[in-house]
C-alpha cells in the first residue's frame, strides 16, 4: 500500500527530517518583527529539486507566504497549513540553544513544537510523495504562512483575501497534545472583547467621600458582569455537546473535572487590563478596562453581547468604548476530516486521540468561516512558548507519517 511505502520512507530517512527541522530553527523568525524572508528562501531551496509548484505571495515584503501544490488523482483538495513565525525568546532563560540544538532524542529551539517542527514534517511529506513516486489520491496544497503569532493580516488572512486557499478541508499543524494526551482540535470558542470606560468625580485622596471613584465604578461593573453572566449556564447546541463532553474529559487531568466543566458550560470572563488614576492621593475621574469573554462553540455570541450591553447600561457612569466579537466554530466529530485525522493518528501512536475544543480560537476559526472544513493536529510537547521548547525526534517522524497517510484516509472516509 502507498501509505506503507510513505511511512517506510519517513522512518528510513528520519535523520534528514531532523536536519531539516534544525535548518528551520536556526533562522530567527520571532514576531515581532516576524521577518520570514530567510526561512521562506530556505524552504524554496529544499523544494527546488522536487516536482511541485511553488509560489510566493506577500502583502508585506518582510512577511512572505509560500504556497506549494502537489497534484493528485481527484479534484478534491486537502490543505496543510503551518506558520513560520514564532514568539520571541530570552537567550538567558534557555539552557539549550533557542535557535536549534539536538540533544539525544530531542530537538530544542524556539518553534520546535510551535510549529517549525510540524512544518518540517509537512515539508518531508512532500518529499516522501516525490521520492517514492507516489501520486496522492487528492490534490495537496501546503500554505506556509507568516504573521500568525500576533494575529496579523499578512499571513493566512491575506491568502484568503487573494483567493489562494481554495480547498475542501484543512489540517493546521498546531500542537494538540497536553501531558501525554493526544487530540485533534475540532472546535474553538467564541469571543467578546470589551473596552469599558468609567467616569467619576475627582477629589483629594484624603477626602474620598467628596468624589466618585471611577476605578471603583469600573471594578463594580466588572463584578456585575461576572455575577450576571459568569454564573449563567450557556445554551449549547446539542450537536456540540459531544465535543464539550470529550473536551472536559481531555482537560480534567490537568485542571480538574469541575474546572474543565465550568470552562465549557459557562462563560469565562477575564479582566485583562485595568487603567485609571493619576496619583495615589487623588480620587480618579476616569478609568478604562479591557475584558475578554469566551463562549463555547454553538453559543450565539450576539445574544450574549446584547445582554452585556443591557447590563452595562444599568451600571452608572460606565460606557462601552469598543467591542469586537466572534462566534465559535466546530466540525462535526464524525466528519470525514475528523475521522481521518483521529483514526490515522491513533493508528500511528497506538493511543487514544481525543476530539476536543480549543480553549481559544485562531486560524482554524478563520478557515471554517471561509467554508473550509478545518482541524488542528500535531503531536508535540507542553513546552509551547516556554524556555527550552523541544520536540522529540520520534514526534517529528510520527507527524510526518500521519500527514503522509492522511490524504488516503480522508478519501476513504469521504467514500464511505
Amino acid at each position: 500500500m502507498n501509505e506503507g511505502i510513505l511511512a517506510e520512507y519517513v522512518h528510513t530517512h528520519r535523520e534528514e527530517l531532523v536536519a531539516l527541522g534544525l535548518d528551520l530553527l536556526v533562522i530567527d523568525t520571532a514576531n515581532p518583527p516576524g521577518d520570514t524572508r530567510e526561512i521562506v528562501a530556505k524552504i524554496e531551496e529544499f523544494l527546488d529539486p522536487l516536482p511541485v509548484d511553488v509560489e510566493q505571495f506577500a502583502v508585506d515584503p518582510a512577511k512572505p507566504n509560500l504556497l506549494v501544490r502537489v497534484p493528485g488523482e481527484s479534484d478534491r483538495t486537502l490543505l496543510y497549513n503551518g506558520h513560520l513565525d514564532t514568539v520571541p525568546f530570552d537567550d538567558e532563560a534557555w539552557a539549550h540553544d533557542p535557535l536549534g540544538e539536538r540533544v539525544d532524542d530531542r530537538v530544542y529551539g524556539r518553534g520546535a513544537t510551535d510549529m517549525k517542527g510540524a512544518v518540517a514534517s509537512m515539508l518531508f511529506t512532500i518529499q516522501a510523495f516525490a521520492a517514492t513516486d507516489t501520486e496522492p489520491p487528492v490534490d495537496l496544497l501546503f500554505a506556509f504562512v507568516s504573521d500568525e503569532e500576533v494575529g496579523g493580516d499578512a499571513g493566512l488572512p491575506a491568502l484568503l483575501k487573494n483567493g489562494d486557499l481554495n480547498a475542501d478541508a484543512c489540517v493546521i499543524g498546531e500542537p494538540t497534545c497536553e501531558k501525554g494526551r493526544h487530540s485533534v482540535t475540532v472546535a474553538d470558542r467564541g469571543s467578546i472583547w470589551l473596552t469599558l470606560e468609567a467616569s467619576g468625580e475627582g477629589a483629594h485622596g484624603s477626602r474620598p467621600v467628596l468624589g466618585v471613584n471611577a476605578i471603583d465604578r469600573l471594578y463594580n461593573a466588572v463584578e456585575t458582569l461576572r455575577e450576571r453572566f459568569g454564573t449563567q449556564r450557556l445554551d449549547i447546541d446539542p450537536d456540540v455537546e459531544p465535543i464539550v463532553e470529550e473536551s472536559i474529559e481531555y482537560y480534567s487531568p490537568s485542571m480538574g473535572e469541575d474546572v474543565a466543566r465550568d470552562l465549557f458550560q459557562y462563560p469565562s470572563i477575564n479582566l485583562g487590563i485595568l487603567e485609571g488614576g493619576d496619583a495615589i492621593n487623588s480620587v480618579p475621574q476616569s478609568a478604562r478596562a479591557e475584558i475578554d469573554v469566551r463562549l463555547t462553540a454553538g453559543v450565539h455570541t450576539p445574544d450574549v453581547l446584547a445582554g452585556i450591553r443591557e447590563c452595562v447600561a444599568d451600571c452608572e457612569g460606565i460606557t462601552i468604548a469598543d467591542v469586537s466579537w466572534s462566534v465559535g466554530t466546530a466540525e462535526p466529530p464524525g466528519s470525514p476530516l475528523v475521522e481521518a485525522v483521529a483514526s490515522t493518528a491513533a493508528d500511528v501512536t497506538g493511543e487514544r486521540v481525543f476530539r476536543r475544543s480549543a480553549t481559544g480560537g485562531g486560524d482554524a476559526k478563520t478557515l471554517r468561516n471561509a467554508g473550509v472544513s478545518t482541524v488542528e493536529f500535531a503531536l508535540g510537547t507542553d513546552t509551547v512558548h516556554a524556555p527550552d521548547e523541544y520536540v522529540p525526534v520520534d514526534v517529528l517522524v510520527d507527524n510526518a507519517v500521519v500527514y503522509a497517510q492522511l490524504p488516503t484516509a480522508w478519501q476513504f472516509q469521504i467514500d464511505q
